[in-house]
């Protein structure tokens, strides 16, 4: 049985930490494949400060935050230059204050180099990744329902949507946020702490559903000006999107991810009020102190408290009993990508932390 194609996730995803000087300034990443990051989703650690989104396709000093509505702004002095191994930053920006730590997540899709995609009722621009399943996906909205293609030739399992010209919310489906529902009736949004919502059609209908080929968008957030979509479908060995339920226990629930994780982002979808939480393996390397969290829904700091986690060599289990992560009887949703596969294609296991 083969456990995964990928046998390194640092090919297609890895973590940075660094130190802003103000000036300019080059991080270099440090897994084992060189990897040019085509989305940068960073985020300041020591003090608050906005989550900053930048990507290839919309290209540098072009930043989207995933905790506000705005729209894009321009010319931001932020990321400079998309290296093969890394990224170079500008000086006098959020991105890169003097002493402020920063963590920067990144994934590789197409290394900048995009296409024209017709399979949908609009014409789409895509940066595709198809062996990590992901792709960058921009187009021009006219407010009417529409179908987009997404490039990756299987059906999509997470999309996070932005407006680039106006202020909205950052909509997101996730193929098991249903509360009951078809997924394409469920709506989610990263910048806010609402359950996920019912919203009839957003996604899809019982004739049109999302497909190896397209999304479908409802007229409300096919947004009239230009959008991008960040696009993710499951590979085993790498990347798993999923939900668990809670049990307001601190022997938590147990989630088989097939990989030892490098990054999980989480959301309680039952209730109002509990927003994303970020845990990942490059800022807590020991199960003994898996306890800080970014939001990617507000600007604070790094928070720290009671273990929220074991990063295990095929998953996670919860180990907090907070409401917002591990809730008697409710959903949470869930993103995962690896740090190493738990079996390798040539049989090598991956070692717990």
């Amino acid at each position: 049985m083969a456990y995964t194609n990928i046998d390194d996730p640092s090919a297609h995803f890895q973590i940075a930490l660094y130190t802003g000087n103000a000036n300019y300034n080059t991080i270099t990443n440090d897994g084992n494949s060189n990897l040019g990051p085509d989305l940068i989703w960073g985020k300041c650690r020591s003090t608050s400060k906005l989550n900053f989104l930048y990507d290839t396709t919309r290209g540098v000093e072009k930043r989207l935050e995933s905790d506000n509505t705005g729209a894009e702004d321009t010319g931001t002095n932020g990321i400079l230059n998309f290296y093969t191994d890394g990224f170079r930053l500008g000086s006098g920006n959020t991105e890169n204050d003097n002493g402020e730590t920063y963590v920067a997540w990144q994934w590789k899709a197409n290394g900048g180099s995009t296409s024209s995609n017709t399979a949908g009722t609009i014409t789409s621009t895509v940066q595709a990744n198809t062996d990590a399943g992901f792709s960058i996906v921009t187009w021009t909205g006219n407010s009417s329902t529409a179908t987009i293609g997404h490039g990756l030739g299987v059906r999509p399992e997470v999309i996070i949507l932005k407006a680039r010209g106006t202020t909205s919310d950052w909509p997101a489906y996730h193929k098991d946020a249903t509360n009951g529902q078809q997924p394409y009736n469920v709506i989610t949004y990263l910048n806010l702490t609402d359950a996920t919502g019912i919203a009839s059609n957003s996604w899809g209908t019982v004739d049109t559903d999302i497909t190896s080929s397209v999304f479908y968008l409802k007229y409300w957030i096919n947004y009239n000006t230009t959008n991008v979509a960040y696009c993710f479908a499951e590979k085993q060995g790498y990347s798993k999107f999923g939900k668990y339920v809670g049990n307001s226990n601190t022997d938590g629930a147990f989630v088989y991810t097939g990989f030892k994780p490098a990054f999980i982002m989480l959301k309680q979808s039952t209730a109002n009020g509990n927003g994303w939480f970020i845990i990942d393996s490059k800022r807590d390397p020991f199960n003994s102190a898996t306890s800080k969290y970014l939001r990617p829904d507000e600007t604070g700091a790094e928070g720290t408290t009671s273990k929220i986690l074991d990063l295990l060599s095929n998953g996670f289990k919860l180990r907090n009993s907070d409401s917002a992560l591990n809730g008697g009887y409710h959903t949470y949703i869930y993103m995962a990508f690896a740090e190493n596969p738990f079996v390798t294609s040539t049989g090598v296991p991956a070692c717990a932390r």
